[in-house]
């Protein structure tokens, strides 16, 4: 069966505390257990204190199967962001903005050149979901016609190659469209003059929504997934919501991070639907799901760490 963790963000320390929690082992500096596999859901650079050490942890795992993991936006970004561009002779893919710098600045500081073409390589590699018997695990949203795109152009493009990331990040492209659901979960856009502040404190006017579930009878602030503040009153527009299709109560459990979520306590979002994103790089908790083959998922199996605050960057 098998574990599923939330965003590590270079937390280190506190993943090998929630795997010892878990019954791992570190065998001949392998984390193993005798029954069970550890699955990542991505985002295992960039913030935290000990990226270098997060990335051999997590990566020793996957090499010797005791573990499996799936792509983050942030390992997509990074992979864009040291990628040229074509169309812009010195420019990137992911321009090096103030912005975008900051973000990747800690896993620009804490690995050398030649580790980080390495790790790149590794991130190519990594799928973006991964549909197991009996469970779903993806970075932000499962969505199927995103993900039917994704795969025509992973074929036809030869994996996340250098033309596949050219495409990807040209704003108004399919395959933009399918990566930014899929890494980066389903948004709308606030009416004029409503926005909020992010994680970083950058103004945001796209609102990250709890696609899992309709629309219909929500407000913004009730179908907002992780945002209580600076959102308009009244009613949900149902027509802001055209791409959203939820996700099927039959269908197998999905596991998800990305979404920073706050709560002393996690639970699941539905009955087959559950984040294991606690913000570990902001104060909150490393958090992992036990799933051991059930349909219903039940609150009773989310197992946590605290962050380390002295480790914790803004």
């Amino acid at each position: 069966m098998y574990d599923i963790i939330g965003d590590i963000h270079g937390h280190a320390d506190e993943l090998s505390e929630l795997l010892e929690q878990l019954g791992y082992e570190r065998q001949q500096g392998v984390y193993r257990h005798p029954t069970r596999t550890a699955v990542f859901v991505g985002d295992f650079i960039d913030r935290g204190p000990q990226i270098r050490e997060a990335l051999s942890l997590i990566r020793a795992m996957h090499s010797n199967q005791t573990a499996l993991a799936v792509m983050g936006n942030h390992e997509f970004n990074a992979l864009a962001y040291h990628t040229p561009d074509p169309d812009e002779p010195g420019e990137f893919l992911r321009k090096h903005s103030e912005k975008n710098t900051k973000q990747h600045s800690e896993t620009l500081r804490q690995i050398s050149d030649d580790e980080l073409l390495d790790h790149l390589e590794w991130f190519r590699q990594l799928p973006m979901w991964l549909d197991l018997e009996g469970v779903r695990i993806v970075h932000a949203c499962w969505d199927p016609d995103s993900m039917t795109a994704i795969e025509s152009h992973l074929q036809e493009l030869g994996g996340v190659s250098a033309e596949f990331l050219s495409d990807a990040i040209r704003q108004g492209t399919r395959l933009f469209d399918a990566i930014e659901a899929v890494l980066k979960g389903k948004e709308v856009k606030l009416p004029d003059g409503f926005f909020y502040h992010d994680k970083d404190g950058n103004p945001r006017t796209m609102l990250r929504v709890k696609w899992y579930r309709s629309p219909v009878n929500e407000t913004f602030d009730s179908y907002s997934l992780s945002v209580d503040e600076g959102l308009p009153p009244g009613p949900f527009p149902p027509e802001l919501t055209k791409s959203i299709q939820p996700y099927p109560a039959a269908d197998a459990p999905v596991f998800f991070g990305h979404y920073w979520l706050r709560s002393e306590v996690p639970s699941r979002l539905a009955a087959n639907v559950a984040c294991v994103d606690y913000s570990v790089a902001k104060g909150g908790m490393l958090c992992a799901y036990r799933w051991d083959g059930e349909r219903l998922l039940s609150d009773d199996k989310f197992v946590t760490v605290p962050s380390n605050e002295s480790a914790s960057t803004e």
